[in-house]
C-alpha cells in the first residue's frame, strides 16, 4: 500500500470511529424514545414494514453501484451506466412493494402493515437513488462527509420527525415516514457532497461486467436477507406484531454496534483492497489487522454487554420490554462473528470471489429456514437461539474462504482469539463484582453503572499497565487512532502471514 493510500485509509478510519460513535449516541436515544413512546405493537408493525423494505433495498438499494468501489477506475460513462440501471431496479422494487402491501398485510394478518410497507416503498426508491452517490464517497475514502451526511439524516428523520410524530400520536406511521425522511436528507446531502452524471446511459462497453458485478450483489443480498430477517417473518406469522417488536428492539439495539462498525470499517477496506488486488498479502495484512481488533476489543465488550442486558432494558425502555431483556443477551454475544462476517466479505470480492458469499451460505439457508419455522412455536427465545448459531456458521464459512483466498490457516487467529476471551472473562468478572457491590441498592440504573464502570476499569487497567495483552496488531491499530494514548507503544513486527501464531 502507498503511504498516501495509507494515510487516506488512516485518516478515513479516524473520521469513521469519530462519527460511528456519534451515530451510536444518537440511533440509541431515537430507539429509546420512540420505543418507550409506542410500545411493542407498533414497533412490532414498523418492524414488519423495515424487513421489506430491508429485502426492497438489498435488491435495488446498491447492487449496480457496488462496482464503482471496486473497479480500479472509474469515468462518467461508468458512473452513468450504474446509476441508470440502479434507478431502474428501484423504480421496479418500489411498484412491487407498493402492489404487494395488501398481500403483505394480509400474510401477517395486521391491516396496519398495508399503509406502512406503502409508505416505505418511498424510500426503497430514495435509497436506491442515492446509492452511486454514497458508493462514491466511500470510494474516495470521504467518511467525513459520509459520516455526516448519515448523523444529519437520521437526526432529520426519527429526531426531528419521528419522535414529534409519535408524541402526536401518529403510531407505527410515525417511524415510517421518519424512514422516508431519512432516506430523502441522504439523497440531496449525498449527491450535493459527490454529485455525478445523471444522464442515462443503458449501454456501456464493459456492461456485461457491470451487469455480472450487479447480478452477484443481487443474489447475495438475497441470500443475506433471508438469512437476516427470516426469523422476523416466522414470528409475525406464527406469533403477533408484539413479539416482533419485543424481537426487533432487541435485534436492532444488539446489531447497532455492528452495524455502525460495518459501515465504518467494510466500505473503506473494500475500497482500499479494490487498490490491492494485486497484493495479497498486504490485502492480508491489512484483514488481519482488522479481525484482531474485532476479536480482542469487541469480544470482552460483548459479555459485558450481554450481562448488563437486563439492566439496560429494565432502565431505558421499560417494564413493558423486559421480555426482549434474554433475546437482547444472546445476540449480543453474536457481536464478534457479526463482525469478523462482514469484514470477511470484501476479501472474496477483492479476490476474484464474488459469488463464494452467496453460494457458501445457501446451504445455512436450507438449514435455518425450516428451524424457524419449527421452533417458532415456542416462542422468540427458541427462534433467537437459532438465530445466533446461524450468525456463528455464516461466520466459520465466510472466514474460512477468506482464509483460503488469502492462503493462510485458521492457526493465524487463534492468538487474538484467546486475549479476546481471556479478556471477556476478566470483564465479565468485573461486571459481576459490580453488581455484588450494589446487590442491596434499589436505586434504578445502579447494577448498570457498577457493572459498567467495573468493567470498564479493568479493561483500562489492562491496556494502561500490560498492553502487550492486546497483540500486536491491536496495539498498533489503538496506537494509530490516538497515539497520545499509547507513548509507549513500539510499532509492531508485520503479521506473520503463513499461518503460524505470532
Amino acid at each position: 500500500m502507498t503511504t498516501r493510500l495509507a494515510n487516506l485509509a488512516e485518516r478515513a478510519l479516524k473520521w469513521s470511529a469519530l462519527t460511528t460513535i456519534a451515530r451510536f449516541v444518537l440511533q440509541l436515544g431515537a430507539q429509546v424514545a420512540l420505543a418507550r413512546l409506542l410500545g411493542p405493537g407498533n414497533y412490532g408493525v414498523y418492524g414488519i414494514g423495515m424487513t421489506v423494505l430491508t429485502f426492497a433495498a438489498f435488491l435495488s438499494g446498491g447492487s449496480f453501484s457496488w462496482n464503482l468501489m471496486l473497479l480500479p477506475k472509474v469515468d462518467d460513462e461508468d458512473i452513468r451506466f450504474s446509476f441508470t440501471w440502479q434507478l431502474i431496479a428501484g423504480f421496479i422494487c418500489a411498484f412491487v412493494m407498493l402492489a404487494s402491501a395488501p398481500a403483505i398485510a394480509s400474510f401477517f394478518g395486521d391491516a396496519r402493515v398495508e399503509s406502512i410497507v406503502q409508505w416505505l416503498s418511498l424510500a426503497s426508491l430514495l435509497t436506491a437513488a442515492s446509492a452511486p452517490a454514497t458508493c462514491l464517497l466511500q470510494r474516495d475514502l470521504n467518511f467525513r462527509t459520509l459520516g455526516l451526511i448519515q448523523l444529519a439524516s437520521y437526526a432529520a428523520g426519527y429526531l426531528a420527525v419521528g419522535v414529534p410524530m409519535a408524541l402526536a400520536g401518529y403510531g407505527a406511521h410515525a417511524l415510517a415516514i421518519a424512514c422516508v425522511v431519512q432516506a430523502a436528507v441522504t439523497l440531496v446531502g449525498a449527491y450535493i457532497a459527490r454529485p455525478h452524471p445523471l444522464r442515462p446511459l443503458l449501454r456501456h462497453v464493459s456492461g456485461a461486467d457491470h451487469l455480472n458485478t450487479g447480478r452477484a450483489v443481487f443474489f447475495t443480498n438475497i441470500v443475506n436477507w433471508l438469512l437476516s430477517n427470516l426469523d422476523r417473518v416466522v414470528i409475525g406469522r406464527v406469533l403477533n406484531t408484539h413479539f416482533v417488536g419485543l424481537y426487533t428492539v432487541a435485534y436492532n439495539l444488539a446489531s447497532i454496534p455492528n452495524v455502525l462498525l460495518l459501515s465504518a470499517l467494510q466500505p473503506a477496506f473494500l475500497a482500499a483492497g479494490a487498490k490491492l488486488q494485486n497484493e495479497p498479502k498486504r490485502l492480508a495484512q491489512g484483514w488481519l489487522l482488522g479481525l484482531a481488533c474485532v476479536l480482542v476489543l469487541i469480544t470482552p465488550v460483548s459479555v459485558v454487554a450481554a450481562m448488563l442486558s437486563a439492566d439496560v432494558v429494565a432502565l431505558l425502555y421499560g417494564p413493558a420490554w423486559m421480555e426482549s431483556a434474554w433475546v437482547l443477551a444472546l445476540l449480543f454475544l453474536c457481536l464478534p462473528a457479526w463482525t469478523c462476517w462482514g469484514l470477511s466479505t470484501p476479501v472474496l470480492w477483492n479476490t476474484g470471489r464474488k459469488h463464494y458469499e452467496f453460494l457458501l451460505q445457501l446451504p445455512l439457508l436450507l438449514i435455518a429456514a425450516p428451524a424457524w419455522w419449527y421452533f417458532g412455536h415456542e416462542g422468540i427465545r427458541a427462534i433467537a437461539i437459532v438465530s445466533a448459531v446461524v450468525i456463528y456458521l455464516r461466520a466459520a464459512v465466510i472466514i474460512t474462504a477468506a482464509l483460503r483466498a488469502l492462503e493462510l490457516r485458521w492457526t493465524v487467529l487463534m492468538p487474538d482469539m484467546a486475549r479476546g476471551i481471556g479478556l471477556a472473562a476478566l470483564a465479565a468478572l468485573a461486571v459481576a463484582g459490580g453488581h455484588q457491590a450494589v446487590a442491596n441498592v434499589t436505586l434504578p440504573g445502579a447494577a448498570l453503572v457498577a457493572g459498567g464502570f467495573c468493567a470498564l476499569a479493568a479493561l483500562l487497567i489492562v491496556i494502561g499497565v500490560r498492553p502487550t495483552l492486546l497483540g500486536r496488531d491491536t496495539q498498533s491499530a489503538l496506537g494509530r487512532l490516538a497515539p497520545r494514548f499509547a507513548p509507549r507503544w513500539a510499532a509492531p513486527a508485520p503479521a506473520d502471514l503463513d499461518g503460524q501464531a505470532p
